[in-house]
């Protein structure tokens, strides 16, 4: 004979609304109910009734009102990383069963970059993908590594493309593409298209990048190795962007340590040379992050296949 209170159970279990978790998922990475309500086209009233059912639906208290900012609360915060899954499951079952043409792509693909790769080689990039593919919608933001990191872990984006790796239980890494490092230097330098001691490069002001910048990590480790702390250099500038120690050194306040692909039309203009520097070979893995668990988009998939055979 049929258990009647398991079948009682199994009819009154809450259903999941995707449009409630969708709902849910935004104000909890904008931290307002107005802005998601903008990210989705809706009005704000509307987000706020499927928020109050899905709490109403679930017996929990989601979402913490009473700040300046809207936080999940404990529950909302265990709801948001299922959410997230689910979401992006839902959207990769329908790309692949919307009836899309063979290699047709569309949609949205949100990417997040450090300085370096984010100012010189992801523009190009993104931009062939995105004509090759004028169906998808592309939006990078350009931030600090750990910025970036902080961000695929919230599944703010859903790629992000950093110089160093840094350890974040929510973040896995994997190898994209390779960046040499170079010294810039004014044209017309000493130290213009020659191999230089580390005693010389300590006679010289340096702009060094702010902390959590890739480059600054990967000379810092050069330089540990050969038992050099960056304090043993005269720093003269600590700038927050790679284009900032750019301009810095166009104007001649100092050399910088950076990525070689942003400086090579200065180089070619004859308006910066590059310096090596003796024992330090630096060059860095441009890495490729992922919010673990999250399964991945077919637009995002298809820009990684894209990239990587592009850089190659």
């Amino acid at each position: 004979m049929l258990d009647r209170s398991r079948e009682k159970a199994k009819i009154s279990w809450p259903y999941m609304d995707t449009r409630q978790l969708a709902a849910f998922c935004a104000v909890v990475e904008r931290r307002s109910f107005s802005q998601a309500a903008e990210q989705l086209g809706v009005t704000q009233p509307a987000v706020s009734l499927q928020i109050r059912s899905l709490e109403k639906r679930l017996g929990r208290q989601l979402l913490d009102r009473s700040g300046r900012r809207v936080e999940p609360t404990e529950a909302g915060q265990r709801l948001y990383r299922s959410a997230q899954r689910l979401l992006s499951q839902e959207e990769q079952l329908l790309a692949e069963l919307g009836g899309e043409a063979e290699g047709e792509l569309a949609g949205r693909l949100e990417i997040g970059a450090s300085t370096g790769p984010g100012g010189t080689v992801l523009p190009v990039v993104l931009g062939e993908f995105q004509r090759l593919h004028p169906e998808v919608r592309v939006a990078l933001s350009v931030s600090d590594t750990l910025h970036v990191i902080e961000q695929v872990a919230r599944r703010e984006l859903e790629l992000g493309v950093v110089g160093a790796q840094r350890r974040h239980r929510g973040v896995v890494f994997e190898p994209f593409f390779r960046d040499e490092v170079v010294l810039a230097v004014p044209r017309g330098h000493r130290f213009a298209n020659r191999k230089v001691t580390i005693d010389e490069l300590r006679e010289e002001p340096i702009v060094l990048m702010q902390e959590g910048a890739g480059v600054r990590q990967v000379i810092e480790d050069e330089l540990r190795e050969r038992g050099v702390r960056l304090r043993d250099l005269d720093i003269r500038l600590e700038l927050g962007l790679q284009e900032s120690a750019r301009s810095a050194v166009l104007a001649g306040f100092g050399v910088t340590f950076i990525s070689r692909a942003a400086i090579d039309p200065d180089v070619a203009a004859g308006a910066l040379a590059i310096a090596r520097v003796d024992g330090l070979e630096p060059a860095r893995e441009i890495l490729l992050a992922r919010s673990s668990g999250r399964a991945e988009t077919r637009v995002a998939q298809a820009f990684v296949d894209f990239a990587r055979e592009r850089l190659a």
